[in-house]
């Protein structure tokens, strides 16, 4: 009684694991939840922006489980892991009955499936065994070479072509679970992260996305950080828009420069790899290292102009006894760099505007006696760089590529088979294939016209 309930509970939980029901709920589920990933910024791509929006608790919430990271939560695995056994037990259940099916094909046809299958029938003007042989080689010629069955009196001449891409849905399934394997490879054994080089610094190590340090096991010196901007509209000099920000970035290894990585340009969608790591453009800013940022301040009254250096938070006497600082800076993409500056008597209320050196006539609509234009700065740039290390990369391309080559199998390719049952002074044809039978219809009736029009 042990024994039988045990037996009853495997089988359930083959048959449960076997479940097409099973098949389309993981894929349903794999599908919404991957709207997840589309609508909550992923790590390490979230705009400090993104939290101003949502609540402490809900950001909690989403951190918990694994929201901000879905595609490498254990809820997420979980589901792929599910849906590998569903489908390797799936093939395990079918996949004999079909190797069977292929490799040993029905070489007699049955009566019933003679009276449903496609058939002609053939009157024979030569004897039984020559008869054979010339249909024999007429199928070899027109269609593929028969197996010939003597049953009683009768010869059954079977012939088939594309057997085998009945195991095409099965390379499918292999590609899915090859494809998995590279994305568990890349999870255990690579990494994402993020790393910001200043101009003329090195960095070795990246920040992940879980907040840690990764050795890169080599040195990444950024020589030179540009960006350029597209033309306002109607001829008014560059805009605000970033058309290109590009790095000149030399790899070093214990202290000497590596041959054919000295100055590699990278840019968007132009990454560069060394030893498996990829470095992509992703974003720039404006250094924090000390800097001296350049105005020439000039009397709306007078017109007499005069150069100003300030550096951050050291206040500097301006013309008219008031004295000028630097309180922030800011640099977004479509503003470009600004400086915020504090004016003001002492004793006296400061007052506090932006200075954009993009736009160094703006500040003439402010109406103070002394307009500030915004000429330059020795700071320095940073490019940001997002890092990807993904060793499972080639596996998950060898499974795409076997997926591709399966698909085309199973959908652009059908098993035909055809029967000729021979008894003296009469034959008859019969066809059938897995798919498209409209298109095997015609086949079949003009390899039936042309037997036909044979002496046969």
């Amino acid at each position: 009684m042990s024994t039988n309930n045990q037996r009853s509970f495997v089988q359930r939980l083959w048959d449960f694991f076997c479940s097409l029901k099973l098949t389309l709920f993981l894929l349903i589920t794999l599908a919404v939840t991957s709207i997840i990933g589309t609508i909550i910024p992923q790590y390490p791509n979230i705009d400090e922006r993104y939290w101003a929006t949502i609540s402490a608790g809900k950001k909690a919430l989403y951190e918990s489980l694994g929201f901000f990271d879905m595609y490498h939560s254990w809820w997420f695995l979980a589901f792929l892991t599910l849906f590998s056994i569903n489908l390797i037990t799936c093939s395990i259940q079918r996949l004999p009955h079909v190797f069977k099916f292929v490799s040993e094909p029905l070489l007699v046809l049955p009566e019933a499936q003679q009276k449903i299958f496609p058939n002609s029938d053939l009157k024979l003007s030569t004897g039984l065994e020559e008869s054979k042989e010339r249909l024999a080689a007429f199928l070899s010629a027109e269609f593929a070479t028969p197996v010939i069955t003597k049953v009683e009196h009768q010869y059954h001449l079977f012939a088939q072509k594309n057997a085998w891409c009945r195991l095409g849905v099965y390379i499918v399934h292999f590609s899915i679970l090859v494809i998995f394997v590279g994305a568990m490879i890349g999870n255990l054994f690579g990494y994402k992260g993020f790393v910001a080089i200043v101009e003329g610094e090195t960095v070795n190590s990246i920040q992940l996305r879980n907040g840690k340090t990764a050795p890169l096991g080599f040195e990444v010196r950024c020589d030179q950080f540009t960006v350029s901007y597209y033309d306002a509209p109607g001829g008014g000099g560059p805009s605000k828009m970033p058309k290109e920000f590009k790095s000149i970035l030399t790899v070093t290894e214990n202290g000497a420069e590596v041959p054919n990585y000295k100055h590699v340009r990278l840019v968007v969608n132009d990454p560069m790899t060394y030893k498996g790591i990829t470095f992509y453009q992703s974003s720039y800013g404006q250094a924090n290292d000390p800097s001296t940022f350049f105005f020439t301040v000039r009397d709306r009254t007078s017109g007499k102009t005069e150069q100003l250096a300030l550096r951050p938070g050291v206040p500097s006497r301006l013309p008219d006894g008031r004295s000028a600082s630097i309180v922030d800076l800011t640099d977004n993409p479509g503003e470009g760099l600004a400086a915020v500056l504090s004016v003001g008597s002492q004793g006296g209320q400061p007052n506090f505007f932006k200075v954009f050196r993009e736009n160094p006539t703006l500040d003439d609509l402010r109406g103070d006696r002394l307009i500030f234009s915004f000429t330059g700065t020795d700071a320095r740039q940073y490019t940001g760089l997002q890092v990807n290390k993904d060793p499972g990369v080639w596996v998950v391309w060898t499974g795409c590529i076997m997926m591709c080559a399966g698909l085309c199998v199973a959908f652009f390719m059908s098993h035909k088979r055809v029967w000729i049952v021979l008894s003296n002074g009469h034959a008859r044809i019969f066809g059938n294939a897995s798919k498209n039978q409209p298109a095997f219809k015609t086949e079949f009736e003009a390899l039936t016209d042309k037997l036909h029009s044979q002496n046969i």
